[in-house]
């Protein structure tokens, strides 16, 4: 299993996927740092001036790390669902999957793919962000874990929608209805203190709002969330779903018709 030939397979995958979007950097990298750049504009300089502080801190500095967050789930999912599907559309996963490749190491080239694409998006929305904010790391070890492990989920979660979707139209839906949706009301602009007792309850269902969070948690020191359940729903959520990929993949289930 964890022959040279395997992590050469391995290896492979993953730097096709990063060449895949380093060749389109034109629709992968720059547009995460306009539209970011654009949130901090209309959020945190125009919007921020008038709302003042939060959590003791300017909200420009508040929204930070829910930007930068928002760019790594969004990249992560984006490039897997996308590369992914391409594959089975083309069938040219089915090769890989007869192959003497163990499906552990065809599954970790993608999700390794969409989350070297997530960290580089991240950290080009965090130099945009330095150009408009002083920033200030409260805990690196809590930052790095939190991101690596956020990419990761939302990377496997990309490869599941490529699995079951059918055509080019499906691989938009999860994104569109249920991604951004929850990425905005995931705690990014807002603290759920402001929220209404009721509100504050349902918002604990948003599985993003313990990511938003911790990944605050690790630039400002504090959080909404009590971090150890952050961080532990966080690795319940990537076991679950990295186990899901894994069954689906080896059961060949939305590949082989």
């Amino acid at each position: 299993m964890f022959s040279k030939e395997s992590l050469i397979a391995l290896q492979s995958i993953f730097i096709k996927e990063v060449t895949r979007y380093f060749r389109i950097w034109v629709q992968t990298l720059l547009p995460p740092a306009i539209t970011m750049s654009l949130y901090f504009v209309i959020f945190g300089q125009l919007i921020g001036s008038r709302v003042g502080q939060m959590g003791g801190v300017s909200y420009m500095e508040y929204i930070t790390p829910g930007i930068i967050m928002m760019s790594v789930i969004t990249n992560s999912y984006s490039n897997v669902v996308s590369s992914f599907f391409s594959a089975k559309f083309q069938r040219s996963i089915e090769e890989m999957l007869v192959s003497p490749v163990p499906t552990l190491y065809i599954l970790l080239g993608y999700i390794f793919g969409g989350v070297s694409r997530g960290l580089l998006t991240g950290i080009i929305v965090t130099l945009v962000a330095s150009q408009f904010v002083d920033l200030e790391v409260h805990h690196w070890g809590i930052l790095f874990f939190v991101v690596i492990l956020t990419s990761m989920l939302f990377a496997t979660g990309g490869l599941v929608n490529a699995i079951f979707a059918k055509k080019f139209d499906d691989i938009s839906i999860v994104p569109t209805f249920i991604l951004t949706p929850l990425t905005y009301l995931g705690g990014v602009f807002y603290s759920i203190q402001l929220l209404p007792e009721f509100w504050q309850t349902v918002s604990l269902a948003n599985p993003i709002l313990y990511m938003v969070n911790a990944f605050r948690y690790g630039f400002l020191g504090f959080s909404d969330i009590d971090i150890v359940h952050a961080l532990i729903l966080l690795s319940v959520f990537i076991l679950s779903l990295f186990s899901l990929a894994y069954y689906l993949l080896t059961k060949g289930i939305g590949i082989r018709s």
